[in-house]
């Protein structure tokens, strides 16, 4: 089986009305209306009548949803949901996700949106976004596992204001970070990741260099390598992607991309329990957002010049793992004292973050899921979100939002540092106890950026939720993907890379 999702792209055909002849060829027609419509949308629709006496039911409640089957041969599942008057791009795909759980047992090959016209086109941009995400199939190695029908065409009524191809590049990109960050740790390890990266690569058109642990140790990135020395194998290694557009072939990068792919970790030596060991084949997701996210960016043809860093390896126990109490030199000459080993993103990301910005980018994110301190204070609802520059802190939000992906600020003050005080090294890896840690890490992470560097780090709180989050229905999110595509290309911020006035 491959390690990278098969191609697969449904047609999309737009019109402006839906006729009964149409209908009867779809599994299903969503129809998502303001909770206190009028009705008149209604007798734009095959079978007006049912449609009306399934919003007659009862009185209209925003957020929830409705099905009939309407009277044809096929049985087209009718499916209707009210959405309330200046609902969030959230609850709008939340609203979306909904309505796909009502026909998730049925095949969905042939299906039918249709929302009420608006200038931003959100309803049916969620549903979309919906449709696309539910007809994807996340890997699977079942025996006898039968062959799962695959979304093959979608009527659009309306929407002559959406940008479908940016619609389906983020979608695409989604459903990649999924597809990566569910597959086992024994089938996704460094060297098939590594591969898989250099045929994505291939395929996009971006140069690819790879560190491995030699070049790393000439770099001096000992904070990554002390990670990496569990392995029983030499293949973990930083991955550096570049994508330039065609008139900045050879620019120094305007947005760096950083990404944590720590693809199982144990805990080390400080040994994971079984229940939080369990789904940490998922701790590579941040890295499956940095690279699903340039491979959009590649595919749109996006005016940046963008690179992306993933800090690959595993976090293993064994003889050669580090261990509490080590003192190790980072790339940029910063001495760490090691006090949990559990603490290994902050680790490999020390050294990444390190390099990266040797390149000077204008600005930096990294994606990781770094600390269970930010889904406790958070849940997996949203996401953290810290910067170095108070100036960005409203466009990082602000991106959440639009996109949906919401994401919460969090404190970046200086006097946290004050916990992470070392008597043997420059600073403590993190504090020996647990308060604030997602606010600890990001103050360590700091260390290894430039002062003068624009950097945002996001904790990816959500990159799982049991049940799935807004319009995603598994319980792998794919998380950050929507976020950062509209950072970089929803406007807020400008040409420079600052924020938007």
């Amino acid at each position: 089986m491959s390690l990278l999702p098969p191609p697969h792209k449904p047609f999309i055909r737009r019109r402006e009305r839906l006729s009964e002849r149409t209908a009867g060829t779809l599994d299903a027609l969503l129809v998502l209306v303001p909770a206190d419509a009028d009705g008149a949308l209604f007798a734009q629709l095959p079978e007006s009548a049912r449609w009306r006496a399934l919003a007659g039911r009862a009185r209209p409640v925003a957020a929830t949803v409705r099905t009939s089957t309407l009277a044809n041969a096929r049985q087209t599942r009718a499916v209707l949901g009210f959405v309330r008057k200046g609902a969030s791009t959230f609850e709008t795909l939340a609203l979306a996700g909904r309505m796909l759980r009502e026909i998730a047992p049925r095949e969905l090959k042939r299906v039918g949106l249709v929302a009420p016209a608006d200038k931003a086109g959100l309803g049916l941009e969620a549903l979309l976004a919906a449709v696309l995400a539910h007809g994807f199939s996340l890997p699977s190695f079942r025996a006898r596992s039968g062959a799962h029908a695959a979304l093959e065409h979608i009527e659009l009524i309306g929407g002559k204001t959406l940008d479908l191809e940016r619609i389906q590049a983020v979608s695409r990109a989604n459903n990649l970070c999924r597809w990566l960050t569910a597959l086992p740790p024994n089938k996704l390890d460094a060297r098939g990741y590594r591969a898989s990266i250099a045929r994505l690569a291939r395929s996009h058109r971006l140069r690819m260099r790879w560190l491995n642990e030699s070049a790393l140790k000439r770099l001096g990135a000992n904070a990554f390598l002390a990670v990496s020395a569990g392995n029983a194998e030499r293949t973990a290694g930083i991955a550096h992607l570049r994508y330039r557009p065609r008139r900045r072939r050879g620019a120094a990068p305007q947005v760096t991309l950083i990404g944590k792919g720590i693809l199982f970790d144990t805990g080390g030596t400080n040994l994971k329990p079984h229940r939080a060991m369990l789904d940490m084949h998922t701790d590579m997701a941040g890295s499956a957002v940095a690279l699903a996210a340039l491979i959009a960016l590649a595919e749109l043809q996006a005016p940046i010049a963008v690179d992306a860093w993933l800090a690959i390896t595993a976090n293993r126990i064994g003889p050669s793992s580090y261990v509490p109490q080590e003192v190790v030199r980072a790339a940029n000459g910063v001495t760490i004292q090691v006090i949990h080993t559990d603490a290994e993103g902050r680790m490999v990301l020390a050294d990444t973050l390190a390099l990266a910005s040797r390149t000077r980018p204008r600005f930096m994110i990294d994606f990781a899921t770094l600390t269970g301190a930010c889904v406790h204070a958070l849940t997996e609802r949203m996401s953290g979100v810290f910067c170095n520059q108070p100036r960005l802190l409203e466009a990082l939000l602000a991106a959440g939002r639009a996109s949906g992906e919401r994401v919460w600020g969090f404190p970046f003050d200086a006097d946290y540092d004050s916990d992470l005080e070392s008597k043997t090294a420059d600073i403590m890896q993190c504090a020996p106890e647990g308060k604030g840690d997602h606010i600890l890490a990001t103050r360590f992470l700091s260390r290894f950026v430039p002062e003068q560097q624009a950097w945002a780090h996001v904790d990816l709180a959500s990159a799982m939720r049991s049940g799935g989050l807004a319009h995603i229905n598994s319980d792998i999110t794919g998380f950050g993907v929507r976020y950062v595509l509209e950072l970089l290309l929803g406007h807020h911020i400008d040409a420079t890379l600052a924020p938007r006035a």
